[in-house]
């Protein structure tokens, strides 16, 4: 009863789809699997500064598809398109060596724009690693983070937690700060969760952000 269970699989199938879509795979089942980690992996690190805000992956027997939502799709594509070539050429390398390809298998590499970056956990998570990894105090970044993500009229609560040598002390610690309501036992609430690691010289600095839009039957509930 009392185990933490992860805010998005907690309502998978209920107001979340699968990150992961799949249709006609009767083999390779493993493979598959092994090849759409690696492909999450590598673009989360090459694509850090970029803030992506979420990787989702579509598969059948004629297309692989790897839709990336990110908050400045611009650089992403850059000029007539050439990011784009280079980075389906650099995701076709990892599915070869993971020994993933499917004959005959297009792969296409389409990139979605986040319209609100702020109320993206994802990354709101990855502008407080970024700060951190400036030397910021590591409680101005929190609070900074929270009035700007409440400064959107989508989000409702924010929470945010820090852990490790926080400040460069000697003992580990964790601190949280936190804004709103963020009910997580609620399954029709809209909460998006992310975590992310901000890379200090002294260690790593885990970060976690907590972001409630609202509930998502509302609107039902209403004209019901």
């Amino acid at each position: 009863m009392s185990h933490t269970v992860h805010p998005y699989s907690h309502r998978l199938g209920i107001i979340r789809d699968w990150k992961s879509r799949w249709f006609g795979m009767d083999k390779g089942y493993r493979t598959a699997l092994k090849a759409d980690l690696s492909v999450r992996e590598f673009l989360q690190k090459e694509l850090r500064a970029n803030y992506i805000g979420g990787i989702d992956i579509e598969r059948n027997q004629k297309v692989l598809r790897v839709i990336i939502k990110t908050s400045r799709p611009g650089m992403l594509i850059g000029k007539a398109g050439d990011g784009v070539v280079k980075l389906r050429e650099k995701i076709a390398k990892i599915i070869r060596n993971a020994k993933a390809e499917v004959p005959g298998q297009e792969l296409k590499v389409d990139i979605e724009e986040i319209r609100n970056p702020e109320s993206n956990a994802m990354i709101a998570g990855m502008m407080i690693a970024e700060s951190l990894e400036k030397r910021l105090p590591f409680r101005r970044v929190m609070k900074q983070t929270i009035e700007k993500v409440m400064a959107n009229k989508s989000v409702l609560g924010i929470r945010i937690r820090l852990g490790g040598r926080l400040g460069g002390a000697e003992i580990a610690r964790s601190e949280e700060l936190k804004k709103g309501r963020i009910p997580l036992q609620t399954l029709r609430a809209d909460i998006d969760f992310a975590r992310e690691k901000a890379h200090m010289t002294y260690g790593d600095i885990g970060i976690k952000v907590w972001i409630y839009k609202g509930e998502i039957f509302k609107k039902d509930q209403k004209n019901a």
